[in-house]
């Protein structure tokens, strides 16, 4: 467990700036107030054609049976079982072919004593033949088939619900739709998919010193680099980025783009330390709650967590490494549970060995990028929240809890891998 949360309940007249955090959120405080405050979104109908990696609202019933009709399994050849009986190398049965069956086009020919239809694979079965001869064991000549084999009844025929049978339910509520399932949805005629609704993400990045890539820079400006890190990671936990509004320190222009409607989740990138222009934290307290700001982390800690009526509203340091840890621990686990998935990391992790020792201090969660090499797993920095390029070295990054001092080497260590 973390050590325990000091007392910080921010009121419209906090105001940190140029002062610094009287106290810290614990991770684990943070972490739940998301938790208490996130539920799914209402359930929308989506075309299927756009509903992969949803998840379901409802669970889904067939109405149908699938197949809906009995049909053949393999080409070949449509007849009474019995009559194949004593059919081998060295005794060829024949049949007159009396008609032939298409996939859509049925033969409209009932099979007689002595008769097969020719048939193709998901053609309906002709009435009065109950088997399939495979077209490998059948030769056809002038009107006859000399078969080689005998069949069984129901061989090489597919049973009307054999994929799905009426009233069965097929996939349940909750599940995170593969294409396999999509495609499942299709084969029961089903064109809109009842999933948890996906929210909307508005990105406001402030700051006077950025300019975007492919402008022209100043001597004292940088090149803007958090929204575009947002605009990935967004989509990767369901949400949809609808708008992305650059402003500078003002508040009134970080006002009205907090307050503007349409968004289910505002990302505030930048303005959310202790600086003299960094607006965002008492903004929000003024116009909706600010429940967390600051919080014992490294890198993050100036992260602030409120909303503004139903609006989840996470407040990310400008600094790009702390922009990522902050969005990943509390912003994107929102994200995740506002569209019904997994409130989880949504990194790929195991257990590997340590191969350097990790130090932290106990008191706060520590982000550390790794690499791994042949002698095993390294960090490569737990500071430098500033170093966007350090996650371009690092191969993942460890979690350290609050009431660890590190790591020794030769133990291991729960890595989450930044590639798939």
């Amino acid at each position: 467990m973390d050590t325990p949360p000091q007392t910080h309940d921010p009121s419209p007249h906090d105001d940190v700036r140029m002062r610094g955090f009287a106290a810290r959120s614990t991770v684990d405080d943070a972490v739940r107030w998301v938790d208490e405050h996130t539920c799914p979104l209402p359930p929308a109908k989506e075309p299927i054609t756009t509903a992969h990696r949803r998840v379901l609202a409802e669970n889904v019933v067939s109405a149908i049976n699938v197949p809906a009709f009995v049909r053949s399994a393999m080409d070949g050849y449509a007849l009474r079982a019995a009559e194949s009986s004593g059919a081998g190398m060295y005794n060829p049965l024949t049949f007159a072919v009396v008609g032939q069956s298409l996939p859509g086009r049925a033969c409209g020919r009932t099979v007689g004593a002595g008769e097969a239809v020719r048939i193709m694979t998901g053609a309906p079965l002709p009435l009065g033949a109950d088997a399939v001869v495979p077209v490998e064991v059948a030769q056809e000549s002038e009107g006859r088939v000399a078969i080689t084999d005998t069949v069984a009844v129901g061989k090489h025929v597919g049973s009307i619900g054999e994929d799905i049978a009426a009233g069965t339910t097929v996939l349940q509520a909750g599940r995170r739709l593969r294409p396999q399932d999509v495609a499942v949805l299709a084969s029961l005629g089903i064109a809109e998919a009842p999933v948890v609704g996906q929210p909307r993400v508005r990105i406001i990045v402030t700051g006077n010193e950025l300019v975007q890539p492919g402008e022209q820079r100043g001597e004292h400006q940088i090149f803007e680099a958090n929204s575009h890190l947002l605009r990935g990671l967004i989509p990767r936990d369901g949400g949809i980025v609808a708008t992305v509004e650059h402003v500078p320190d003002d508040r009134d222009a970080i006002r009205a783009a907090l307050i503007a409607p349409g968004a289910d989740v505002v990302l505030v990138s930048g303005g959310s330390s202790v600086g003299a222009e960094d607006h965002a934290p008492s903004l929000v307290a003024e116009v909706g709650q600010l429940a967390i700001h600051g919080i014992a982390m490294r890198p993050s800690s100036p992260t602030g967590i409120g909303r503004i009526g139903e609006t989840l509203v996470f407040l990310l340091p400008g600094n790009p490494v702390s922009c990522l840890c902050g969005y990943d621990f509390f912003a994107g686990r929102a994200i995740r549970l506002l569209c019904g998935r997994s409130p989880d990391w949504p990194y790929r992790h195991s257990t590997e060995p340590l191969a350097r020792k990790i130090v932290s201090a106990i008191g706060r969660v520590d982000y550390c990028r790794i690499r791994r090499d042949l002698a095993g797993i390294v960090p490569l920095a737990i500071s430098g929240a500033s170093i966007l390029s350090s996650t371009t070295r690092a191969d993942g990054f460890v979690i350290l809890r609050a009431e660890s001092e590190g790591h020794a080497p030769g133990g291991t260590v729960t890595v989450h891998w930044y590639d798939d």
